[in-house]
């Protein structure tokens, strides 16, 4: 079994998509393709036979105040900047029928070296999550991702540097 994770494209079967969470299914049967077309995010699947959608994520551009970051991290930082760049990892998900399988931690893992690489070539402090329940957010703490009080979850790219 070959599995490859490539850019959504028309030729993917989206409709027989099910993780189990409305907002995500919704996403990713009804409105990714005009967020796509519009630039607001990326999205890319993990493709299964016949163009099964295996799981997803989407990419885009994000900042968060300085003032919410850890201390640690604020500490480093020039205080000129009020917004720090960050990319944003806005969906992950994977199809029940696949749970289980460790697709999620694979997602996870691609999303995060596609981060590295584009923080290489544009500004990208770190990768920021927006997890959907304290399921979601429990799997993220498990990677690293520290919690902020707005409810979003950071990690550092120099994290991010060292799994790679």
């Amino acid at each position: 079994m070959t599995l490859k994770t490539v850019r959504l494209d028309t030729s993917h079967n989206r409709e027989d998509f099910y993780c189990g969470k409305d907002p995500l299914d919704s996403y990713l049967k009804k409105q990714v393709t005009q967020d796509v077309k519009r630039k607001l995010s990326a999205c890319f699947v993990l493709e299964g036979d016949n163009h099964t959608v295996k799981g997803y994520y989407t990419l885009s551009n994000d900042s968060v105040p300085l003032a919410i970051v850890p201390e640690e991290i604020k500490r480093k930082m020039p205080a000129s900047y009020v917004n720090l760049p960050t990319t944003l990892l806005g969906r992950l998900a994977v199809d029940t029928r696949f749970h289980g399988q460790g697709f999620g931690a694979l997602l996870l893992m691609d999303a995060l070296h596609r981060c590295f690489l584009l923080s290489e070539q544009i500004g990208s402090m770190a990768v920021i999550v927006d997890p959907l329940d304290h399921g979601a957010a429990a799997f993220y703490v498990q990677y690293g991702f520290i919690a902020l009080e707005s409810g979003r979850m950071f990690l550092p790219m120099k994290t991010v540097a060292s799994l790679f």
